[in-house]
């Protein structure tokens, strides 16, 4: 018997399939806060450029007008594949209007995340087949050099601009810019509407992210226009009895409030939970493109934000920075939300400590899940806890010789079926037949995440993530893959075998650490030299948050089962071990 959601939790409405995600997010037939009354849907906190919901919906069609007759693009001929776009980017306010245009022409937006190296960016390109794309002055070079590899040319080298104060002066000239495209747009005729049928939306593909595995490279996330439509209405649905709540307590008729968009609009959590989720109930996103302690705390002063999405490793910064937090003016957060990795129990009641006013939330979920499974609510906040389901959402757990578990406190592989888990996996079949499994009650998504469920104080079922079967580490809520490390780390001639694993960062939540067997003939070499040397090869090839922040050690053998498979957990607990008597914070 699967897991389900609380009977507290609202009924999900009926989710439209004949419709594009652009559609959805403009018509209020389908349930949006009134675009007239919402909040600016995106706000640069640096510059205060903003846009009313009006006026983007103005500026979505007119770029999708110009960007059609530009790349040939034409809502209701091609496939949506034959229509993919890339963006490559730090967050703007027009991340979103890019990726809705591109919705409106019946295409796929793929967005790369603005960390990428030059041979990152260049493999997805190749992989999505990629016709154009859309950088920032930042990303401008690293994209010229993956473009010329990927067979894209400069003249389909599109910008998203950026305030002066972060370019840094970078010249874009050459490029045309989106506002270019939007001025464009206003002289042209107006495209057709999407002639979608039922189910449409549920086969069509949206986005494509890239989400990395526990080996070899990333692999592209199909998502359709469904998913995310579901995934918005999930999260709508479970979090309306809170803001009726705050409606009572303020006495006013309606609520809409802004919130943090610094998290990148790249990754599953800002693409959907922020710039999707926010915005549909009538939200303002304040916009950031980079982390900066000081910036974030005055944005959240000056834009009285209400709601901040965060990632462990910033709210241990702000932990850790007690008397500089203490300079700003925050009594406009009533809450925070953390996801992509979990949240410490000490840490959650450090910062309760520190904001006894706040509701501080967490939830879970996966790009393959298009985004979250569950989630704490006010009134159901369990420290440690990832929360519970959302509706429309069902969970097993099943243990590694393939038993269901049925009670509480018993860990198992967490096992995910909803509308908004995803399509499968581009030009892989067999990891999408691996991770995607069909059961007599539905399609399940093998997590690879080890979980348990407790019944909470309040009586809910709730979500503990203990462990990840998949092992993948999380450098600042970006996934990078051991065995991706592993494979470029033999490449080296001083290294004989190699495993990687995670460590704790108090800044970054996690950071690779590589344990490395030396070559024979490497052996006499001086110790120092060669790490320095290991490390710079992972430098040279590999995007920053893949770097060996963890350092280099030295060992006589890597720890193996008789099968050859590399047993990474007792890498992991003896270095726990390690630190642990030496008195490192974990």
């Amino acid at each position: 018997m699967p897991f389900e959601t609380p009977s507290w939790v609202p009924a999900l409405p009926d989710i439209p399939t004949h419709i594009s995600l652009e559609q959805f997010m403009f018509d209020e037939n389908y349930g949006r806060y009134p675009l007239g009354y919402s909040n600016a849907p995106f706000q640069c906190g640096i510059s205060g450029r903003q846009y009313s919901f009006l006026e983007v919906k103005e500026r979505v069609d007119h770029l999708a007008r110009a960007l059609g007759k530009e790349l040939g693009f034409k809502p209701n001929e091609g496939s949506e594949w034959d229509k993919t776009v890339a963006a490559f980017s730090v967050n703007t306010i027009d991340y979103l209007p890019l990726c809705w245009a591109v919705h409106k022409l019946g295409g796929i937006l793929t967005a790369a995340n603005a960390a990428y190296s030059a041979g990152d960016l260049e493999f997805q390109l190749k992989h999505s087949g990629a016709k154009a794309i859309f950088t920032s002055a930042l990303q401008l070079e690293t994209t010229k050099e993956a473009c010329a590899k990927a067979g894209i040319p400069p003249s389909r080298i599109f910008i998203l601009p950026i305030p002066d104060e972060i370019a840094g002066g970078i010249s874009t000239a050459g490029h045309k810019t989106i506002d270019d495209f939007i001025a464009e747009g206003t002289k042209l005729p107006k495209l057709p509407a999407l002639n979608w049928k039922e189910d449409d939306g549920a086969k069509k593909v949206a986005f494509l992210c890239y989400s990395s595995g526990t080996s070899g490279l990333p692999k592209g996330v199909m998502i359709s226009h469904k998913n995310v439509i579901a995934n918005t209405l999930q999260v709508r649905t479970k979090e309306q009895p809170s803001r009726d709540a705050r409606k009572a307590k303020h006495n006013i008729a309606e609520w809409t409030e802004n919130c943090l968009g610094l998290l990148p609009l790249s990754h599953i959590y800002g693409l959907i939970v922020i710039a999707h989720v926010g915005p549909y109930r009538g939200d303002g996103v304040v916009v950031l493109p980079k982390y900066d302690f000081k910036l974030l705390l005055q944005t959240i002063q000056d834009y009285k934000i209400a709601t901040l999405y965060l990632v462990p490793p910033m709210i241990i910064h702000l932990t850790n920075a007690k008397d500089i937090v203490k300079k700003y003016d925050l009594s406009s957060v009533h809450g925070c939300f953390t996801g992509a990795a979990p949240l410490g129990k000490e840490t959650a009641e450090d910062l309760q400590g520190m904001f006894p006013a706040w509701d501080i939330r967490q939830g879970y979920g996966l790009t393959e899940t298009a985004t979250v499974v569950c989630a704490t609510v006010s009134g159901d906040i369990w420290f440690g806890s990832s929360g519970s389901l959302l509706p429309g959402v069902k969970a097993r757990l099943v243990t590694v010789e393939g038993n269901e578990i049925t009670g509480y406190d018993q860990p198992g592989e967490l096992w995910v079926n909803s509308p908004s888990v995803t399509l499968g996996y581009l030009k892989n079949e067999q990891a999408t037949k691996e991770t995607f499994v069909e059961e007599q009650d539905g399609r399940y998504m093998r997590t690879g995440d080890e979980a348990v469920v407790r019944r909470s104080p309040n009586g809910n079922e709730h979500i503990f993530i203990v462990d990840r079967i998949k092992e993948l580490i999380k450098v600042k809520g970006l996934q990078v893959a051991p065995a991706e490390l592993e494979a470029h780390l033999l490449t080296h001639p001083a290294v004989s075998d190699v495993v990687v694993i995670g460590v704790p960062s108090d800044r970054e939540g996690e950071v690779p650490k590589a344990f490395v067997v030396k070559a024979p003939g490497s052996i006499e070499e001086s110790d120092a030299l060669l790490k320095r040397q290991i490390k710079q090869h992972v430098e040279k090839h590999k995007s920053n948050h893949k770097w060996l922040r963890g350092g280099v050690e030295f060992i006589d053998i890597v720890p193996k089962s008789p099968s050859g498979k590399i047993l990474r957990r007792m890498m992991r607990d003896r270095e726990r071990e390690r630190m642990k008597k030496s008195g490192a914070k974990l």
